[in-house]
């Protein structure tokens, strides 16, 4: 009896000091996983955190802190711990080594109010419906046959901009004019017809207000967001500019749509996107779950079909035709003018570089007609001044936010779950650890020889990422290269520039106003001189 309690007590203590052990390990484990420090950043303030010092111009006031506490920068907006990657390398390890924890989008008011609570391309969760909406954009608008099939139209609508230009001796917002060409062409692909006539009218310029407000309201780090306390407050209006704006898209798609839907087959006999879609709607894409239906058109293409929804068809797991439409004619028309607009004003400061693209331009087309998309791989100069705008005026400065769906740890340091992730592309691109010189615009070092000849843009190089990397790369960047480059092609090639009197190049103003899109604080005006023979411009030349 006494040799079994022996017995049993051994066993007991046994059992107990192995638990001891475990429990030590755990707790070793634990308190070192703790002790990785988070990434180094200034202290904020109570209750709005950082919020307050990101100023007008957060991407720069961000690449200031950099400069101090390093590439990697954590900061606190209310009670959301937000990252900021201000590196090649740091970019790298969040958009490649880490992509697919950070796949997702965190909860913003501009995805609830504007993109149909998180039904559209750019803000859906990652997932099953999110890859539909992307197949589908990538198939028949970005893919290299779509690109092919429509470059007709990207070729029709830059000429056209071409003549639109013609009139003697007026000033023009540069902006502006390349803003129409670029949703008219977005438009024949999409919805199968133009939506403006020649020139900035009126529908256009109330369009291009649209996108430029949106873009603005979707820059603002909302208080809302950040501070839930406050949200129903909305102190800076946010929320409710959202919703006014809103209301408009949805009266100038849905007219669009009716249009559409009244009017004869369009680009194709039925090819533009709205006709697929339709076509589409309630069909399984990728054979993931992910299907078409008229709530994800809505969110892509902005308006519900009113057809559809007479019929009652609500779909549980939607993906609707006029989301696609916001995304695209938001996205692609704002970013791809203001990219335009800040090579031309670059290259007016700059006559040299100029006249060196003009060279270029006219030993491969000559003079008697304009630059066709098949022209551009002949034309390295001009991709080197494109690379070189993308550079230094990136049109998203500040990445899409990303969060992070687990902890992790990257560049030794702890990353919390639910931490928000903003990659500064701004700054990346004139970091001087990088890029010799950084604030000239000297589109040499893309040539060959030239010390960056190899980098791309395309997401694979990391210190120039103008259009993101990983998993949520912008879907319509092939397009959006193409379009800048046979843009500046055109105006570079049909016109020479002259600013306003009495502006000289070397004193253009060039500061930038701060949204979702960099865009230049103060528009570019320009006057134009035709240089090409007459019957290049075509039809109606007034040249």
């Amino acid at each position: 009896m006494p040799s079994l309690f022996l017995l049993l007590l051994s066993t007991l203590l046994t059992g107990a000091l192995l638990h001891l052990l475990l429990s030590a390990v755990i707790s070793s484990r634990g308190r070192s996983r703790r002790r990785l420090p988070l990434p180094p950043g200034p202290k904020g303030r109570p209750i709005l955190g950082n919020l307050l010092q990101l100023g007008a111009k957060p991407h720069q006031t961000l690449a200031a802190l950099s400069r101090t506490y390093g590439p990697l920068v954590k900061l606190r907006f209310g009670r959301v711990d937000v990252v900021v990657a201000s590196s090649a390398s740091a970019a790298a390890a969040f958009l490649k080594t880490h992509d697919a924890n950070f796949s997702c989008r965190p909860p913003n008011s501009g995805a609830e109010h504007i993109a149909y609570n998180y039904q559209d391309l750019v803000f859906a969760p990652y997932g099953p419906r999110w890859r539909s909406l992307r197949k589908l954009c990538t198939v028949h608008l970005f893919s290299a046959k779509a690109l092919d099939d429509f470059r007709h139209v990207r070729e029709e609508e830059a000429a056209a901009l071409a003549r639109s230009l013609l009139a003697p001796g007026g000033e023009m917002g540069v902006g502006k004019e390349v803003n129409v060409c670029v949703a008219n062409a977005l438009a024949r692909v999409v919805i199968g017809r133009r939506v403006f006539g020649g020139g900035v009218g009126r529908e256009a310029e109330e369009f291009r207000g649209m996108v430029m407000e949106m873009m603005r309201l979707a820059g603002v780090f909302n208080v809302g967001d950040f501070v839930p306390g406050l949200g129903w407050l909305d102190p800076q209006g946010v929320v409710a500019g959202m919703k006014r704006l809103h209301r408009r898209y949805d009266a100038m798609l849905d007219k669009m749509i009716a249009e559409h839907a009244a009017g004869p087959g369009g680009e194709g006999n039925g090819a533009d996107l709205l006709s697929v879609m339709i076509r589409s709607l309630g069909e399984a894409v990728d054979g993931e779950g992910g299907t078409i239906s008229d709530v994800n058109v809505k969110a892509l293409l902005l308006v519900v079909l009113t057809s559809y929804e007479r019929r009652g068809r609500t779909p549980s797991s939607p993906i609707h035709p006029v989301m696609v439409l916001q995304n695209l004619f938001t996205a692609g028309t704002d970013t791809t003018a203001s990219t335009v607009e800040w090579a031309l004003a670059e290259l007016i400061r700059q006559p040299r570089v100029l006249t060196e693209a003009q060279v270029e331009i006219d030993s491969v087309v000559g003079r008697s007609r304009l630059v066709c998309d098949g022209d551009l791989a002949s034309l390295p100069f001009l991709q080197a001044v494109v690379k070189e705008t993308f550079r230094l005026h990136p049109s998203t400065p500040l990445s899409l936010p990303r969060i992070a769906s687990e902890s992790c740890d990257v560049a030794g340091y702890h990353i919390p779950k639910g931490a928000t992730l903003l990659v500064n592309i701004w700054a990346i691109a004139r970091d001087p650890e990088t890029w010799l010189s950084p604030l000239e615009f000297r589109p040499e070092r893309f040539l060959p020889g030239g010390e960056h000849a190899c980098v791309d843009v395309k997401g694979t190089d990391f210190e120039l990422i103008p259009f993101g990397a990983g998993r949520r790369i912008c879907v319509g960047m092939s397009l959006g290269i193409r379009m800048v480059q046979l843009l500046t092609a055109t105006l570079v090639h049909a016109f020479d520039w002259a600013l306003p009197a009495g502006q000289s190049p070397e004193k253009l103003d060039m500061e930038e106003a701060y949204g979702l899109t960099l865009q230049k604080a103060v528009p570019l005006k320009a006057r134009a001189t035709p240089r090409l023979d007459r019957q290049a411009y075509g039809a109606h030349s007034k040249a």
